[in-house]
């Protein structure tokens, strides 16, 4: 039987038998499901798999390639790192919300059509909502339904364009469209947009990922992102805009992120960094490219997934996620210390760590193919992230100050998958061949150069100084406890008065109008009364000689007016 099931569809009936399980048998069984499902997917060849006729279509559930096959490799360890991680957790809700995000994002990976995408698009949004929904505070029930409202956006925008698109080609295949100037592929091309964060469209990941469980936030760094980043690749790889977007995306939220408090929030700025250096890479297009683009979606999935869990175990055994509550944790954990600086090695490209061997290959496209003020943007980028992710996260949690707080080391299951990805990140980047192994197109590219390893080198050790002189002068951001005002101030707070406003000037237009049009109508009521009340002309009992009368009458007009049109 391997071999012959859809890797989605033992996740999904994985996730609906979850609820017959009770307390820790859960996640264990999550994680049993998800290792049939890797067998299962081990076992299968490249190919067209699982079709179902549709009217006159061909739905596909299953196209694997080798881009198809590293994404969906990529999703089970992912899903089983998140649920070691999870063990301690007694909410079936969140098992079974996390096993069918899982399985949404197989489904879309591996979908050959455009209906079939969509339905795993859908299923991403409406499962992972419920991790953000599942932490039960006001702030976590706000921030769902911002996020699921966006999600839904992207949705109907990928539906739309889909039928678009079907009905001028006749085709439902989700292949290369490339931006061919119809309404169809652009529509498209936005819903895969607003999945991938980009300017302007990012804020429900900022605004959701901080918001959710320890643990739920985990599994929404590995999934919806990254399905986006897939759906590029597919669909619009070399597409020219995607270069400017994603350097844009590299860069804005380094500010952002230097400046906050909540360091789940500079986790999920640093996101979009990382993500941007993958949209360049598709954009770009070339083969050195797409695979950086690829290869970094893979390892940030690991490293930043490191991280996450590093805080999600700073806030489950603290209750604290503020830069400015926290600091001095490295004395009572230090195992959770040390995870967490080879997540933040890994992020910031140190040579050894897994971030080195894939950032590089898309800054050396860039270079390669002429495109200086992107590599140069890039460069800085790469600053960035060492200062915001690198050295923010670890140094103001563990190290700064001593916030006086002593706890312990959190569960076993956590520290066992946190050092699950820390080996992974240590041994792709000390082995990259393997990954490289992987990737979807062919491969030349030898990241351990001497030139390559001194450049980086001096770029970490300039930023660490940079860093290090801007808090020895008092220079460098505090860690404040306010609220940093990014774009979706646009329609939390001006879209949210302009509402109001509108709908107090409708409600006073509308009772000065009913002030004034009341009189008049009841003057009609009466008068329509008058003839059809209950004591009206025309209701009240009328005599027969009257009523033979009025009738001839009627009838001598119909007679004339006939007798006149002939």
């Amino acid at each position: 039987m391997i071999g012959e099931l859809p890797p989605f569809l033992i996740l999904l009936v994985g996730a609906l038998l979850i609820p017959l399980f009770r307390g820790r048998g859960q996640p264990i069984f999550a994680l049993v499901v998800i290792a049939f499902g890797f067998l299962n997917l081990l076992s299968l060849d490249y190919g067209i798999y699982w079709q179902l006729p549709l009217f006159d279509y061909t739905l596909v559930f299953g196209r694997l390639d080798r881009l198809a096959f590293l994404f969906t490799l990529l999703f089970h360890i992912a899903a089983a790192i998140g649920f070691i991680f999870a063990l301690h957790v007694r909410d079936g809700m969140q098992h079974v919300a996390a096993l069918a995000y899982a399985a949404g994002a197989v489904g879309a990976v591996m979908a050959g059509d455009l209906i079939t995408l969509f339905l795993f698009w859908e299923i991403l949004a409406l499962a992972s909502v419920f991790l953000v929904w599942a932490r039960r505070t006001e702030a976590a029930r706000g921030a769902g339904m911002r996020y699921f409202l966006f999600n839904v956006v992207s949705g109907l925008l990928l539906l739309t364009g889909a039928i678009v698109h079907i009905h001028n080609t006749g085709s439902i295949a989700f292949e290369n469209f490339g931006l061919d100037g119809s309404l169809g592929t652009l529509l498209i091309f936005l819903a895969f947009g607003i999945k991938c964060a980009w300017p302007f469209f990012h804020t429900w990941l900022t605004d959701a990922y901080p918001e959710a469980t320890p643990t739920g936030t985990v599994f929404l760094t590995a999934f919806t992102t990254k399905t986006a980043v897939y759906a590029l690749a597919r669909a619009f790889p070399g597409t020219e805009i995607l270069i400017p977007i994603g350097t844009v995306m590299a860069a804005f939220p380094i500010f952002y992120a230097v400046i906050e408090n909540d360091l789940r929030r500079v986790l999920a700025y640093s996101m979009i960094n990382q993500i941007g250096f993958m949209v360049v890479g598709v954009g770009i297009g070339t083969d050195l490219a797409l695979n950086g683009a690829v290869s970094h979606a893979f390892n940030d999935v690991l490293f930043k997934g490191l991280l996450m869990m590093s805080m999600g175990a700073v806030l489950h055994m603290t209750g604290r996620m503020n830069g400015s509550d926290l600091g001095g944790l490295y004395k009572s954990m230090p195992i959770t210390t040390v995870l967490c600086i080879v997540g933040a090695a890994s992020i910031s490209a140190f040579p050894l760590f897994s971030g080195f061997v894939s950032k590089s290959m898309v800054m050396t496209a860039a270079a390669e193919e002429g495109h200086t003020i992107v590599f140069l943007v890039l460069l800085f980028a790469s600053a960035g992230v060492f200062h915001h992710a690198g050295i923010k996260i670890p140094y103001f949690a563990f190290f700064a100050h001593d916030s006086g707080i002593r706890t312990t080391e959190p569960p076993t299951n956590m520290l066992v998958a946190m050092g699950i990805a820390a080996v992974a990140c240590i041994f792709i980047g000390s082995y990259p061949d393997l990954l490289y192994s992987l990737l979807p197109w062919p491969v030349d590219y030898e990241p351990y150069t001497l030139t390559h390893v001194i450049t980086q080198t001096q770029l970490l050790f300039w930023s660490a100084l940079a860093f290090a002189l801007l808090m020895a002068s008092g220079l460098y951001p505090p860690e404040l406890r306010l609220i940093n005002i990014d774009t979706d101030w646009l329609y939390r707070r001006l879209g949210y008065g302009t509402m109001l406003a509108f709908r107090n000037g409708f409600a006073s237009s509308f009772q000065s109008a009913n002030t004034g049009i009341r009189p008049w109508l009841g003057r009609i009521y009466d008068r329509i009364h008058a003839h059809h009340g209950p004591q009206g002309v025309l209701a009240r009992t009328w005599p027969t000689g009257s009523t033979v009368l009025w009738i001839a009458v009627m009838l001598g007009g119909y007679l004339l007016l006939f007798f006149l049109a002939d």
